[in-house]
């Protein structure tokens, strides 16, 4: 995190043509990254994109590495800010979660389906300093999806048995499947009806559990108990 914390502080000090500069180079290679991947991307192809040289991408950034870090830190930073402002604008739990999971889904398959590859990928190497890096980003990112849920618990709206954590790591587990799937196979789903129907799967595994089906649950199980008791003394 040093070098990119370095790089901040560099950006607040550049003259507006510099941070001009800058900013092209992000954007471009956000692109760049998007199509080729991590290890295939170079710091060459984007200069000639831009129409520099190679030498001027490192006037601003120290590495690949620490580029490719930005172009994340600022996509999530982006998105983060999209929920923090719109989702508390929502009425109502059940709308605000399928509004954070369409965004969810709508945001990395559709508007960056190639960094959404990036950013699973990398996430998975903790040498490489990006899981460091994905690790602060997402704590804000999700931060907006556990408030919902600690209102709605603490109201008695979801269930208070179960763990904020647990819940968070359903939401957005189930949705990385999804991801992985259309990255795989290259095929987009219907990401309205998607959304729509992990909502409501994750709605109902987060509601509150029926008093009398849980008496009779926890009665089941008494009574298995027992038998299992009463067949071991019986044959002991």
């Amino acid at each position: 995190m040093s070098k990119l914390l370095s790089f901040q502080e560099r950006r607040a000090t550049l003259t507006p043509k510099s941070q001009k500069r800058v900013e092209a180079v992000l954007a471009t290679a956000r692109q760049v990254f998007a199509e080729f991947g991590y290890e295939k991307s170079t710091t060459l192809e984007i200069a000639q994109r831009l129409g520099i040289s190679e030498a001027t991408v490192f006037t601003y950034f120290g590495s690949k590495r620490e580029l490719c870090m930005q172009v994340i830190s600022d996509w999530y930073d982006e998105i983060s800010g999209e929920l923090e402002k719109e989702v508390p604008l929502i009425q109502g739990t059940h709308a605000k979660l399928g509004y954070i999971v369409y965004k969810h889904l709508n945001t990395l398959i559709r508007d960056g389906k190639g960094l959404c590859a990036l950013v699973l990928s990398e996430g998975r190497s903790p040498d490489t300093g990006f899981a460091t890096l994905l690790a602060d980003l997402q704590r804000r990112y999700t931060a907006s999806l556990m408030t919902v849920l600690s209102s709605a618990q603490a109201s008695g709206e979801i269930r208070r048995d179960m763990p904020l954590r647990l819940m968070r790591d359903m939401v957005y587990g189930s949705m990385e499947h999804i991801l992985w799937n259309c990255i795989v196979s290259g095929r987009t789903p219907d990401l309205e009806a998607t959304a729509q129907q992990v909502t409501e799967l994750l709605w109902n595994a987060f509601a509150p559990p029926n008093p009398e089906v849980t008496a009779l649950r926890r009665f089941q199980v008494e009574v298995a108990d027992a038998l299992r008791q009463y067949e071991k003394t019986t044959t002991s």
